[in-house]
């Protein structure tokens, strides 16, 4: 396997700036922020919980309604950039703002945090579809691999950063209170995200795509028309969209409320913080070892272990009580979390014509999306109803289950490396 190009460094260079984000607002900084300011304003810990849920659920329903018909008109010549310019823009600047949202008002907190993670998650759907423009077939499981990797590394510098503030304020080392001490990681997330995208700016270009016609928007409806009706013709997509829709939705939900769920089992914020950092740490190896195996034994049997470590995640989680056990399950997760994702990508990317790769993206985003909604839903309503988080946690299990079955029906995608695909890996 020869080394990566200018064009596979800059693309993975953007998981290293932008997975800051996912790191200190998704899972470590914010929620803990956010867990705060409801708690100091008398909201009960399961209902803040619940209500991270619910706005995850409605951010994630908004991108999945558009996501499709936005990957559609990204397929013309140029409007890919166009397109992940615009989402990585409204994420950056929504990450920034939220330092400057008053500590009292958790409520506009998390309107704010639904513009970022619109941002956020609208700017990865292109990201993920630009893959097909920077790898070969052959390179798209080392090269996606390789991104995730990057993120995991990239995302401990600003993180360690964050903390150190935190602490250093906590401690009173530094004149700042914690609430403006977590102010200025939100102001490091936006700006590590910003530097580090330039090289994609750059580097990153559209390849694969279809030539500009009279009305865009409503030749793009009538090609969205035209895949649903011919959706037959996708059998091998078909299958793995729906597989990927539950097993993907446990993996979104146990990321996104990994730290509301250790608050409510009375862990610190110090004690969550450092166990993130460690997950982080050991996640980026364990990205790329999926990366090699998976070109040894095939992206669809990594995703079975991928999928069944997560299972052992939901049920080790109903007897989860004390710090340790929290290492534990962090650690479970880190070693797969990088490289289940890394690897749908990869695995979706060589199953969809290139040509239409926003089109399919878009309705790969639908998927993650959608059942995004669902998860978090399942836990907040589990969570309120039994008073115990646990158990939203050990329900994904059967999510992870179903996505395995189905899985196993998916077809291996036949390799199809055309000359200008060669041409790129040279």
């Amino acid at each position: 396997m020869k080394k990566f190009t200018k064009t596979e460094k800059s693309w993975a260079l953007y998981d290293w700036g932008s997975s800051a984000y996912s790191i200190i607002i998704t899972t470590a900084v914010f929620p803990l922020y956010y867990k705060a300011a409801a708690t100091d304003a008398g909201v009960s810990l399961s209902d803040s919980t619940a209500y991270l849920g619910y706005t995850i659920a409605i951010f994630t329903f908004i991108l999945a309604m558009i996501g499709p018909i936005l990957g559609t008109i990204a397929d013309y010549e140029g409007m890919k950039k166009k397109f992940f310019t615009a989402f990585f823009l409204l994420g950056t600047v929504s990450t920034a703002m939220l330092a400057f949202v008053p500590s009292d008002n958790w409520l506009l907190m998390l309107v704010c945090y639904i513009f970022a993670a619109l941002g956020a998650t609208g700017a990865n759907l292109f990201y993920d579809a630009f893959i097909v423009d920077v790898a070969t077939e052959k390179r798209m499981n080392r090269v996606s691999s390789f991104g995730y990797g990057l993120g995991y590394i990239g995302s401990t510098i600003p993180f360690i950063i964050s903390i150190a503030i935190i602490l250093l304020a906590q401690n009173g080392i530094l004149p700042l209170s914690v609430t403006n001490a977590s102010r200025v990681a939100f102001l490091i997330t936006a700006v590590w995200w910003i530097s580090f995208s330039i090289p994609m700016f750059k580097n990153v270009h559209q390849r694969y795509f279809i030539k500009r016609e009279p009305n865009p928007v409503a030749q793009s409806f009538k090609r969205l028309g035209k895949t649903i009706k011919e959706i037959r013709q996708y059998r091998a997509i078909v299958l793995f969209l729906i597989a990927y829709f539950f097993y993907i939705d446990g993996v979104g939900t146990i990321i996104a409320m990994s730290t509301a769920y250790g608050t409510d089992l009375g862990l610190t914020s110090t004690s969550l913080l450092i166990v993130l950092f460690a997950t982080q740490v050991v996640a980026a190896p364990f990205a790329l070892l999926y990366g090699r195996l998976a070109d040894r034994f095939t992206g669809k049997k990594m995703l079975y272990v991928g999928i069944c470590v997560y299972i052992v995640v939901c049920i080790y989680a109903m007897f989860m009580e004390t710090i340790g056990d929290f290492w534990v399950l962090a650690m479970l997760v880190a070693s797969s979390q990088g490289g289940i994702q890394a690897l749908s990508r990869s695995y979706f990317g060589k199953l969809v014509p290139k040509e239409n790769s926003n089109e399919f993206f878009g309705f790969y985003n639908v998927f993650g999306k959608f059942a995004a909604i669902m998860g978090p839903i399942l836990v907040a309503v589990t969570a309120q109803l039994t008073g115990d988080s646990r158990f939203g946690v050990f329900s994904l299990v059967i999510l992870f289950i179903i996505g395995l079955i189905v899985l196993s029906r998916v077809p291996e995608p036949e390799p199809h490396d055309s000359v200008d695909e060669v041409a790129l890996e040279s």
